[in-house]
Parts: structure tokens; C-alpha cells; sequence
């Protein structure tokens, strides 16, 4: 495996972990917290009860977009690094127009 698909590979994976980590460490906990705050048994509502226009609000799903837009871009690129082919080495890229050249010379 060649080094620039190693760091592809390096690069989606630790794209993907920190997209995760970050949601669990702010979406979900900042829902967990309202949710904990209003103990109420019946899930269909527990959502509805929380407020959403808490400050925590305002400051961390703003947050949470970037640093996912920032993930997915990282995936993107590491994606595109894990799946392009290397590139052609230029001595056998000027032997294959060498070899046009004469056969077009020959003709």
C-alpha cells in the first residue's frame, strides 16, 4: 500500500472518530441533560419538553455544524486519497510518447 493511501485511509478513519466523539460529547450529552432535568416516562413528549432556546443551545449546534462540515470534508478527502491511483512516473510516461513519436514518424 502506497504512503499517500496509507494517510488517505489515516485520515477518513480519524475524520469519522471525531465526527462521532463530538456528537456524543455535545448533541447528545446537551439532549441527555434537558432530558435528565424533566424526568418524565413518556418519550413521545420527553423531546417537546426540552427548551430550545437555552443559551447551551445557541453556542453548541452552531458549534457542532463546523466542526462536522470539517469531518466531512476530512472523509472526502481521505476517501479521495484511499481511492485514486498513483500517478503514471514520468520516464515511463516520456517512453510512451517516444514511442508514439516513432510510430507516428514511421507512418
Amino acid at each position: 500500500m502506497a504512503k499517500d493511501k496509507i494517510i488517505g485511509a489515516i485520515v477518513l478513519i480519524l475524520g469519522a472518530l471525531i465526527g462521532v466523539i463530538y456528537t456524543m460529547g455535545s448533541i447528545v450529552d446537551l439532549i441527555m441533560d434537558e432530558l435528565i432535568k424533566n424526568p418524565n416516562w413518556d418519550l413521545a413528549f420527553r423531546f417537546f419538553d426540552i427548551d430550545w432556546l437555552d443559551w447551551r443551545a445557541f453556542v453548541v449546534l452552531p458549534m457542532w455544524l463546523i466542526v462536522i462540515l470539517i469531518c466531512i470534508i476530512a472523509i472526502w478527502i481521505g476517501y479521495s486519497m484511499l481511492t485514486t491511483p498513483a500517478p503514471v512516473p514520468l520516464e515511463e510516461l516520456e517512453e510512451e510518447l517516444a514511442a508514439e513519436e516513432e510510430e507516428s514518424s514511421e507512418g
